[in-house]
């Protein structure tokens, strides 16, 4: 039985949409590098030791970043122990064994199902803060614009009025 890591990553708020990000085997043989990318998604198989990863910024001094990141080991421990702690419990005859073995691989299955469907919420929710910073900010750029463009609409009808008001003075100097 194979374990795999998944690694999940994505650029939730800051500037550009570049993050370095580097995988590396407990052999310190490279497994993953992607250069200058927002997300990503990679699923790696396993072997005995520790991984190391990093997130890379280090191009963009001026812009700092808020990633999401979720790593998930597939199939570990799922070695047959648990089934034999189950077996040991039953007495019967084999019609019973199989029956249980048949609830035990069903309940393995929904298990597996809703720790798929809790990791796919929490990227969902990492979606949801990624597109909510961007609305922030969009909402800010668009409040600051309008006030510019109501400063010049100002100060454009303020020139007129004197424009006008210039136009229709008596500009002839009368002696009284």
């Amino acid at each position: 039985l194979h374990t795999f890591l998944k690694t999940i990553r994505e650029r939730l708020d800051g500037a550009g949409l570049d993050v370095d990000f580097h995988l590396l085997s407990p052999k310190g043989e490279t497994l993953v590098f992607d250069e200058r990318k927002s997300d990503g998604v990679h699923t790696v198989e396993t072997e005995d030791g520790d991984y190391m990863f990093c997130f890379d910024n280090t191009f963009s001094t001026i812009s700092e970043k808020v990633i999401f990141f979720e790593l998930i080991l597939d199939n570990m421990g799922e070695d047959g122990q648990d089934q034999e702690d189950w077996k040991k419990y039953v007495t019967g005859t084999d019609l019973l064994d199989m029956k249980l073995e048949d609830i035990l691989e069903s309940i393995n299955s929904v298990k597996a199902r809703l720790s798929k469907s809790v990791q796919i919420q929490t990227l969902l929710r990492a979606f949801e803060a990624r597109d909510r910073n961007i609305q922030e900010s969009n909402f800010d750029r668009v409040n600051f614009w309008s006030m510019v463009n109501l400063g010049v609409m100002v100060v454009v009808s303020a020139v007129q009025v004197y424009m006008l008001k210039s136009l229709f003075e008596d500009k002839r100097k009368s002696r009284t």
